[in-house]
């Protein structure tokens, strides 16, 4: 199924909920209410670029809390969401923002990271829609390397630009003084020079034709030129601020830039590298940024989503006497945020009214109703995740494009080895994941990443030493592999 953006202004082009669902399902197993719930968020963006543009401000977005424990699909339901309809994605910790005083990290700074994040993805697809262009003009300047032009075509071509610019500007050539401006040829040439420039001139083009044609077959990709290029080498500038550079708002880069010249340096690269670094040279000049900032800013205000994870560290406890002064102001910073305000980038202001927020917490020792009430007010929808079982576990190892079982295969196919894990191995590993979950701590799905790492352990070790290029994974060999460290629950505690 081809992508849609949710920048859409026709409504037949974007995803319906249900085909949102069936998309994660390819990647996700289970949790069908955070699926729908998230499907419904996002059409209802698509929905919102339909009306007025009165009636579009007034629409907020349905922000989502969604409460689970670690390991059952949370942060892969909203990156999954985000890649789905290539929208504008960022994942931040809630409690960062507690881990210095008092503040923390400037809030705001989510915001800034998220805008950063889509200057660079629609400067890369400007990248890619001049990428032919820029490498024609990437070519051309690498036969100028390999080729260069003889010095008595250059004085001929500057005098052919100077006999132009005579016919366009109205200016008497006569009235040019050749010593002032120190003009190393003569403006004048006999029919007999012309001739043997023009011959000289054609074999240049016919030799840069062939090195062309060359080039192209790959028969100069390891040979050294000297090239040209810009400088990247920036002075170095410390700040000495409470909070960092985000906050005083200034893009030094750039500043700089425009007040130091513009200085290039030679360097001698292999022609395979060189067409990489002229091709970025030239597909910069070909791009408009002012063009690429005020796209990537729209889509972050109309599309953007910003994931807020461990949003129940910032909640309230209610064994604590009196509010959590620090936890409570971190609340207090996001909700402006959250709600709907501008935030100054170096970009330019970007509005957040519309901006998707997906908080996730597990909820284990607070509730979303200890959070302060006006943030509990921006997000409307709450769903619960549920608890991954044997079954789960199942389908995860072997339904999904990215299942574990699918990826540990094609691990060991790069050593030539033919991996054939059985059923039963499946069902062992299941039982064992939750077994471990029951016992130990749960932490969903995470728990099959460690114990097929363990399964696999001695096998990837001993890979590229194997005669035997064929294995089978039954429950025997996991049993063998794994049983001890199950049944010693001390050692199963760290281990797995």
């Amino acid at each position: 199924m081809e992508k849609s953006t949710v920048e859409t202004k026709n409504l037949t082009d974007a995803l319906t909920p249900r085909q949102i669902v069936e998309e994660l399902d390819k990647y996700i197993i289970g949790q069908f209410e955070a699926k729908r719930s998230v499907a419904i968020a996002l059409r209802n963006r698509a929905r919102r670029q339909m009306l007025a543009d009165d009636m579009q401000d007034e629409v907020a977005p349905k922000n989502i809390i969604m409460i689970g424990s670690t390991g059952v699909g949370k942060t892969e339901i909203a990156r999954r969401l985000a890649r789905l309809v290539e929208a504008p994605f960022i994942k931040v910790e809630a409690s960062k923002y507690t881990e210095i005083g008092y503040v923390g990290r400037d809030v705001e700074s989510m915001i800034r990271d998220l805008t950063e994040l889509s200057v660079s993805k629609v400067k890369a697809e400007q990248t890619a829609s001049v990428e032919e262009t820029a490498l024609g003009l990437a070519e051309e300047r690498l036969l100028d390397c390999l080729l260069p032009m003889p010095r008595a075509l250059k004085s001929q071509s500057h005098s052919r630009q100077t006999d132009e610019f005579d016919a366009d500007d109205d200016i008497d050539i006569d009235d040019i003084d050749e010593d002032e401006i120190g003009l190393p040829f003569e403006l004048e040439t006999t029919d007999e020079q012309n001739e043997a420039l023009e011959k000289q001139r054609e074999r240049h083009l016919k030799t840069r034709e062939k090195l062309r044609q060359q080039l192209k077959d790959g028969k100069f990709e390891d040979k050294d030129v000297e090239i040209n290029m810009k400088s990247r080498s920036m002075p170095f500038v410390e700040i000495f601020s409470p909070g960092g550079i985000e906050e005083m708002d200034i893009n030094f880069k750039d500043m700089f830039s425009n007040i130091l010249p513009n200085q290039t340096k030679k360097r001698r690269v292999p022609v395979s590298e060189a067409r990489q670094i002229l091709m970025q040279e030239e597909a910069e000049k070909l791009i408009d940024m002012d063009a690429v900032i005020s796209e990537a800013i729209e889509r972050v205000e109309n599309s953007g989503i910003v994931f807020l994870d461990e949003i129940d560290k910032i909640a309230g406890r209610e064994s604590r006497q009196g509010p959590d002064v620090s936890r409570e102001g971190v609340q207090r910073d996001i909700l402006p945020i959250i709600e709907g305000s501008t935030v100054t980038t170096k970009y330019g202001a970007v509005r957040t009214h519309h901006i998707l927020f997906i908080a996730a917490g597990a909820f284990h020792v607070s509730n979303p109703s200890d959070l302060i009430p006006e943030l509990q007010g921006r997000f409307p929808i709450r769903v619960e995740l549920k608890s991954l079982n044997k079954s789960d576990f199942q389908s995860i190892l072997t339904e999904p494009k990215n299942a574990l079982v699918k990826q540990y295969t094609a691990l060991l196919q790069t050593e030539g080895i033919e991996a054939d894990i059985t059923e039963d191995a499946i069902d062992e590993i299941a039982a064992l994941a939750f077994q471990v979950n029951e016992s130990v701590e749960d932490i969903g799905a995470r728990r099959l990443h460690t114990i097929m790492e363990k399964l696999f352990e001695n096998l990837f070790f001993d890979a590229p030493d194997l005669e035997e290029k064929s294995i089978t994974v039954d429950a025997d060999y996991v049993r063998g592999e794994l049983a001890e460290i199950v049944k010693d629950q001390d050692l199963s505690r760290y281990i797995l």
